[in-house]
């Protein structure tokens, strides 16, 4: 087993959070009438993408019905639509759409992991929560050194700076960035939520700046 295949394996099997075990366990029996016949995941959300990438991209926490349901990163979401478009955009994804575990969606170069990995309520994990999955983050961090590290959202930012040892905290905000000797490049973007994009926080072009931005650095 690869240390990639390991860390995976250390993740879904994480029970540290009652309050999130609990919550995804019962969303996955309850389900969303839309996906009534479905299967639901509900179990923390691995790592997901090339096992050799030099990127990292930090997320928030899984979707109730995203990626609690389908058991991959940003897949079968509206969050997920958004980003693999601007992957695939970018070169980095082998097709725009994310539907489900197995629809053939490849990533190239990449790594998408998160802060949390199982769904909070009203997708706001405690900062307790996110420290008890913190080591997760570490583990992934320590998997290679990484070439350039993208952030969606404010706290997929602070934890991925210091988790990475950054000199200083730079501040958040859409398309900033931060680098340091021996460290990769960090690029700051708004999350691709639909409190975000509904609004015209974050647009598909802001996106896409990020993203090859990103894809250019590696």
């Amino acid at each position: 087993m690869t240390a990639f295949e390991a860390l995976n394996s250390r993740i879904v099997a994480c029970e540290r959070c009652l309050r999130l075990r609990e919550w995804c366990s019962e969303v996955a029996q309850v389900k969303r009438k839309s996906f009534a016949s479905e299967e639901y995941w509900g179990r923390p959300v691995p790592n997901f993408g090339d096992p050799a990438a030099t990127g990292l991209i930090v997320g928030l926490a899984p979707a109730a019905h995203g990626a609690n349901r389908t058991g991959r990163m940003f897949t079968g979401d509206r969050s997920g639509d958004w980003l693999y478009r601007a992957l695939f955009e970018a070169g980095l994804a082998s097709q725009a759409e994310a539907v489900a575990a197995g629809d053939g969606l490849a990533l190239r170069g990449v790594l998408i992991t998160a802060t949390c990995h199982c769904a909070p309520p009203a997708n706001k994990p405690l900062p307790s929560e996110i420290a008890e999955c913190e080591g997760h983050l570490v583990d992934t961090v320590a998997l290679r050194p990484w070439r350039a590290v993208l952030c969606l959202g404010g706290v997929a930012w602070g934890r991925a700076l210091a988790v990475l040892g950054a000199p200083g905290r730079p501040k958040f905000g859409h398309g900033v960035e931060a680098s340091w000797p021996g460290g990769p490049l960090m690029i700051g973007s708004y999350h691709p939520s639909q409190q975000n994009t509904f609004t015209g926080r974050l647009t598909r072009e802001m996106l896409a700046d990020v993203v090859g931005r990103f894809a250019r650095t590696l």
